[in-house]
């Protein structure tokens, strides 16, 4: 939690609701039907006027699948071995049904056939590659000196980027797939600008480089741009979209950017975004999302000039002050991952209680966590968070 002393009658409230659970079995009072009639109707608009509750973001994920179903930890066979994985889906779907009225996971197989070759992403652009560490993929940092960047820079510079990204056979199979029905995928999100650079530069060598080099610092954001703008362009065009008829909407995830202090975050990372959402999402309602489970709170006041329609910020991230800012996004948050995956019960309704209350003037809160949502995270926790806000997160008409 953040820098935050519970009232008396919300510690109050979190022992009542935690000891009504555990008398219940472990499973919290809440009327399911009633609670799903009224999620469908709070999630068409958080900031609706006349919405019953808080939405509930915190729908599980995969990984939750291991500690649930009491298995190994493999997500190397959870992403890549359907014939594993789907009868464990459905395991944790049957499970899921009984605990919280839904079933959660997606169980339809992905069908090969009807899927397009990859593309090559920025990262292939910029000669980077991503390898399997620790049960996820990590992008590698792959210059280590300004000498090294500069080369790259030439590369990236020289690349016809359509040329570049689309394999030999994508006519062919664009043909083929067309036959079917299936568009082509288009690309409207990416590992945001200082989580990129960094990745493939290093952390302190981007700091340095801003502020040592500002002229090859700003080449470096001005190729990561370019490309981006690129890559968008080109797969529109292979969807037979023009500018004026492609789909509107970006979402960035930039944990990173946390690194950087204001002024250096508005020489590099502003500039990239603002120029992404001018090109893709230029309408005051078009979807500028950004996640950055991270403290990032110095640089509100430039997510705020970016007219954000959606964000997920770190849990040290107070809803207020994001409100402040972005007084138009909606705030999925501000749950710490970590309370939920410990199962953590009174602080999950503490935390809950003090974004509800921060928030429920303005509206425009989905609780979800701040973050991703972790293995350990368990069913018994979501329907804890759902009693609570059925209790608790109601709005007043």
């Amino acid at each position: 939690m953040d820098e935050y002393t519970p009232p008396q009658a919300h510690l109050e409230i979190a022992r009542e609701l935690v000891k009504a659970t555990r008398a219940n079995g472990g499973l919290a009072p809440v009327d399911l039907e009633r609670f799903w009639a009224d999620q469908g109707a709070a999630s068409k608009d958080p900031f609706g006027k006349d919405i019953p509750q808080v939405p509930l973001g915190v729908l599980m994920s995969d990984e939750c699948i291991f500690e649930e179903l009491g298995i190994a930890e493999d997500y190397w066979r959870l992403l890549y071995d359907p014939a594993w994985a789907l009868p464990l889906k459905k395991a944790y779907n049957d499970k899921a049904q009984k605990i919280v009225g839904r079933r959660l996971l997606n169980e339809a197989p992905d069908d090969p056939a009807r899927r397009y070759p990859q593309t090559k992403g920025l990262h292939e652009v910029f000669e980077a590659h991503n390898e399997w560490r620790s049960e996820s993929w990590w992008l590698m940092q792959c210059v280590r000196n300004e000498d090294e960047l500069k080369a790259l820079l030439d590369r990236v510079e020289a690349r016809d980027i359509r040329k570049f990204i689309l394999p030999r056979n994508w006519d062919e199979e664009k043909a083929r797939l067309l036959k079917l029905g299936v568009k082509p995928p288009l690309y409207r999100h990416q590992r945001g600008p200082v989580t990129f650079a960094t990745s493939i530069f290093g952390i302190e060598n981007l700091i340095f480089l801003i502020k040592d080099n500002p002229e090859l610092a700003a080449r470096f954001r001005d190729a990561i741009l370019k490309t981006m703008l690129g890559i968008a362009r080109v797969l529109d065009e292979e969807a037979g979209y023009t500018p004026g008829t492609s789909p509107r909407g970006f979402a960035f995830l930039d944990d990173n950017c946390c690194m950087l202090n204001p002024e250096m975050y508005e020489f590099f990372g502003y500039p990239i975004l603002k120029d992404v959402f001018e090109q893709l999402s230029p309408g005051p309602g078009d979807s500028r999302y950004q996640h950055s489970d991270s403290e990032m709170s110095h640089l509100l006041p430039f997510f705020g000039k970016l007219g954000m329609t959606g964000v997920n910020f770190g849990p040290t991230v107070r809803v207020d002050d994001i409100r402040a800012h972005c007084p138009k996004a909606v705030i999925h948050g501000q749950l710490a991952p970590f309370t939920l995956s410990r199962n953590e019960e009174e602080n999950i309704v503490l935390e809950f209680l003090r974004d509800f209350e921060r928030a429920k003037e303005k509206r425009g809160l989905v609780f979800a966590t701040a973050g991703s949502i972790n293995n350990g995270s368990r069913l018994t926790g979501m329907r804890l968070i759902m009693a609570t806000i059925q209790r608790y997160g109601r709005y007043e008409k």
